[in-house]
């Protein structure tokens, strides 16, 4: 595209991918992504996590009761998967509009993962019941192996965990999240169209440079980490590209201020106040505000096989300024691109 329009008027997206927390947490976070989406697939990894039917409902119950007043949101919940989840629950709560998926974390791979798979073949069975419901598997792609660089454990996850279980279930529906590697994309692509991607924002517009370059950057790191620039592009071709099978998932993950900046910070980038902000720069920087719209609000609910969303949102070309921090009830917490000026805004 040659010229750049003033306004941008699209269906009101939805975010695939988010962490909204609990608690004092939950209440001072939850407005930032009601505002910015109508509906949200939320991560289970609370403690202890989320992994009946009656959990996920109680959890829907409080991130409902934290959302402003006139403000309509749809929390999708997932089932935190362990060695010993019943394929019993997982049909119950999917029947039941409870579980709109379930999410596979590696032992010990991300934040409050210490319960997670710890082989998938122990959820063989769960898999299978899944796969004959419909019922959709989001995945954190990486292997927790100590001998594995952190910045490879995603190629090799796909290498070793990914790809076998999409040839032996390929009817299986496969939500690959925050793909970080060219890897992840040529996988992507080159697979059935029952897998699918989501992508951040931060990893479409950072390298690994921004958290370790002049001093190690606590706000850049998130799991799975920022890798190479060749990664960095291959993700924004792909994010860019029109295909359906990439789509809008922030991984927005919220930590107190003190919990980044200590001696062993957390993983987690707060994006969730300037997500569509962020996420639209990056398609004007590439030339494709044309396909802006399918890929955060068309792309995911045909994945899912959810409506699209009829209510419109507009994007103004204008400046914003990204405070330095935020507070979140009584939490301080420091935004993606704080200090900085994007150049697109959601008109409120």
């Amino acid at each position: 595209m040659t010229d750049t329009p003033e306004s941008l008027i699209i269906r009101r997206p939805d975010d695939w991918h988010v962490h909204l927390r609990d608690g004092e947490l939950l209440r001072g976070v939850a407005a930032f992504t009601a505002h910015q989406f109508a509906r949200a697939i939320v991560m289970p990894n609370l403690s202890p996590p989320v992994t009946t039917v009656d959990a996920a409902s109680g959890y829907r119950d409080r991130i409902l009761a934290a959302v402003p007043e006139g403000v309509s949101f749809t929390p999708l919940m997932t089932c935190y998967l362990t060695d010993h989840t019943s394929p019993d629950e997982l049909e119950r709560g999917h029947r039941e509009g409870v579980f709109t998926a379930a999410k596979l974390y590696p032992a010990n791979a991300t934040t409050n993962s210490a319960q997670g798979v710890t082989d998938v073949a122990n959820i063989g069975k769960a898999l299978e019941r899944m796969a004959a419901i419909g019922m959709p598997l989001c995945v954190h792609g990486e292997v927790t192996d100590a001998e594995i660089d952190v910045f490879d454990r995603e190629k090799v996850f796909i290498d070793r965990v990914l790809a076998p279980l999409v040839r032996e279930l390929p009817e299986l529906k496969v939500i690959f999240e925050h793909i970080t590697t060219r890897d992840a994309v040529q996988f992507v692509d080159d697979a059935g169209d029952d897998v699918g991607a989501t992508i951040t924002p931060q990893h479409l517009h950072i390298n690994r440079n921004a958290m370790l370059v002049g001093g190690i950057r606590p706000h850049a790191y998130c799991l799975p980490v920022a890798k190479r620039e060749e990664h960095r592009l291959a993700l924004r071709k792909a994010a860019t590209s029109g295909s359906a099978k990439y789509f809008l998932g922030t991984d927005s993950a919220p930590h107190a201020r003190h919990a980044k900046e200590s001696g062993c910070g957390c993983a987690g980038i707060f994006n969730a106040p300037f997500a569509l902000e962020s996420y639209l720069q990056v398609f004007e920087e590439e030339g494709a505000l044309d396909r802006f719209e399918r890929f955060a609000s068309e792309n995911g609910p045909r994945f899912y096989g959810l409506p699209l969303n009829e209510e419109r949102i507009t994007l103004e070309r204008t400046s914003v300024d990204v405070p330095a921090e935020i507070d979140a009830g009584d939490t301080t917490v420091v935004p993606f691109h704080a200090g900085e000026m994007l150049r697109w805004r959601l008109r409120r």
